[in-house]
């Protein structure tokens, strides 16, 4: 495995020759997006053409090799398909107003909301039950607000729901722990509007 640093030196004469006038982005009119080592080739059509390409620039010229365990053709397209890339999911979808087309909607993927809950579970730990909650939740904005900045394409509403919805669950069993007598937000309002009242930062 090589480091995003390498992989961008060695990968940046891959996108040099990739659009060149003998490249795919010519004769197959393909687009490619990359970020380190990580690329997807977007195209009409995906044919052996552009996959014996690809792999004969990879490996026979720069030397590095395919994980073919994560390669895999995807027509998005299709109903039940969809690509991952760098955090996202992309897939096409029912109208959500019930007419007959579908959209292309993109959304935080599964794995990238898992790894959110995994960050969100060690800022609202036992380990941190030293901090005063004004501290803790400048603490959480800091980082919800950074992870719903890179997040903001696409529809992420839903997502940013199940963020906001985790982070309250999290933090009210907090203080039930860090409680000697039992937890209970102010009369009358929910922890979740607790919470945001006090200034947690919602999506």
């Amino acid at each position: 495995m090589i480091s995003p640093l390498l992989a961008n030196v060695y990968l940046h004469w891959f996108d040099k020759v990739f659009h060149r006038p003998d490249g795919p982005a010519c004769w197959a009119r393909a687009r490619l997006v990359r970020y380190a080592d990580d690329f997807v080739v977007l195209a009409r059509f995906i044919d052996g053409r552009i996959t014996g390409w690809i792999e004969r620039t990879v490996e026979d010229w720069l030397g590095l090799t395919i994980n073919r365990d994560k390669t895999r053709v995807v027509k998005v397209s299709d109903a039940g398909q969809s690509l991952d890339f760098l955090g996202y999911t992309f897939r096409f979808d029912r109208d959500l107003h019930g007419r007959t087309h579908r959209y292309l909607n993109v959304t935080p993927s599964a794995k990238a909301l898992d790894r959110e809950r995994e960050q969100l579970r060690v800022l609202i730990s036992t380990r941190r039950s030293f901090m005063p909650l004004p501290d803790m939740i400048a603490s959480l904005n800091r980082h919800l607000r950074g992870w719903s900045n890179y997040f903001s394409f696409g529809y992420p509403r839903m997502a940013f729901r199940q963020v906001n919805a985790f982070t309250s669950e999290r933090l009210s069993r907090h203080m039930r722990r860090r409680s000697q007598r039992p937890w209970q937000p102010p009369k009358g309002q929910s922890a979740y509007a607790h919470f945001h009242r006090i200034g947690l930062l919602y999506l």
